[in-house]
């Protein structure tokens, strides 16, 4: 008779295996009959829920020991995002750029800094940044702590100091309060508890259940046959799960994909021998994609279509181009699949209640 040890390595090889063929036949565009479409599809399979989980939401927000949540700092923390006193002119919050009615970024191909002079860059969304690493399209902050400290003192950006930060905030006799409820200690305002109070608050916005999560989950009437082909695709012959990847469809890591431009990215950061890193950008999630654009770190590509003509041209060659980007086929269906994909990723918008500032 064969030991428990033995049928669990049987088992472990037989799910492989039919890991291996889903992957298979992807490539060679069985793509319907993966997403279990078919009659006598795979849907249920093992294959299939092996997969699926690779995108399950998990089910708690982390935090840092460092900084762990209160109610108090939350609150205190979105009072800040929306305060334009944070501003150099007072007319600028966080919340200018990383708007919740235009998906938590500005709608712009690039964002708009100090006495409206344009940025290199577009602003990027900040939903569901508690599970991530390596902030910014350069990744230059380890934390959200230290993200949350950039845009404040940035010259082109708000245009602060933390002793003016702090100067403003100490002048203002309901900040007063609310820094010692939050820090259960009085002179709480400092540097360190304004940056752990907006973070404690990113750390709160947090993408609701989209179409695509109550499919995971099992309800397979959530999502359209077309849309179930698009993620058949995008797991598979497309490539995109590769980078696109984990619940929040992002693998927090930098690529070069190949767009034109100057901007050096993660390679500012990294020895020129590092070439992967240079012209490299982090991989931004998909969840709540807004579907009109602008996309891309500099704002270049404006609608989705033209997102896939450049992965399927493949982007501009050169040493430090991803691996991953390479040139692929995809069928006027095919596209219309994944953007029906795409489409799935986005959920109701969080609700937003704005604070009485102090």
């Amino acid at each position: 008779m064969e030991n428990g040890v033995v049928r669990r390595r049987r088992r472990l090889t037989a799910s492989l295996l039919l890991v291996a063929a889903v992957s298979l036949a992807a490539t060679a565009g069985s793509l319907a009959r993966i997403a279990g479409v078919e009659t006598g599809g795979l849907a249920g399979s093992p294959a299939i829920e092996l997969l699926k989980a690779r995108f399950r939401r998990p089910d708690a927000v982390p935090f840092p020991k460092a900084n762990p949540h209160s109610p108090g700092k939350e609150d205190l923390g979105r009072t800040l995002f929306f305060d334009p006193r944070l501003s150099r002119s007072g007319s600028v919050s966080c919340a200018s750029c990383h708007n919740p009615s235009l998906g938590w970024s500005d709608g712009l191909a690039r964002a708009v800094g100090f006495e409206m002079k344009p940025l290199a860059r577009r602003t990027p969304p900040i939903m569901n940044l508690a599970w991530g690493s390596a902030f910014q399209w350069d990744g230059r902050a380890e934390s959200l702590e230290h993200q949350a400290r950039m845009p404040l003192t940035a010259p082109d950006e708000m245009n602060m100091t933390m002793e003016m930060v702090i100067e403003r905030l100490v002048a203002i006799p309901g900040y007063r309060a609310l820094f010692a409820q939050a820090f259960e200690r009085p002179d709480a305002i400092t540097a360190e508890s304004v940056t752990a109070a907006l973070a404690t608050y990113q750390r709160t916005l947090v993408s609701g259940r989209a179409p695509f999560d109550r499919w995971v989950a099992g309800e397979e009437s959530a999502l359209g046959p077309d849309a179930k082909r698009g993620f058949a695709l995008f797991t598979g012959k497309a490539r995109c799960a590769s980078c696109h990847s984990t619940w929040r469809l992002t693998d927090d890591s930098f690529h070069d994909i190949g767009l034109t431009g100057d901007d050096p990215g993660r390679g500012t950061f990294a020895p020129p021998s590092v070439v992967t890193m240079q012209r490299a950008f982090k991989t931004p999630s998909l969840r709540d994609l807004r579907l009109q654009g602008p996309y891309m770190h500099d704002g270049s590509v404006r609608t989705l279509d033209d997102v896939i003509e450049h992965y399927v041209k493949g982007g501009a060659k050169r040493p430090s181009l991803s691996p991953e980007m390479r040139p692929i086929a995809l069928s006027a269906d095919e596209r219309h699949d994944l953007i029906a994909f795409l489409s799935s990723l986005k959920a109701e918008p969080i609700r937003v209640e704005l604070p009485q500032l102090p």
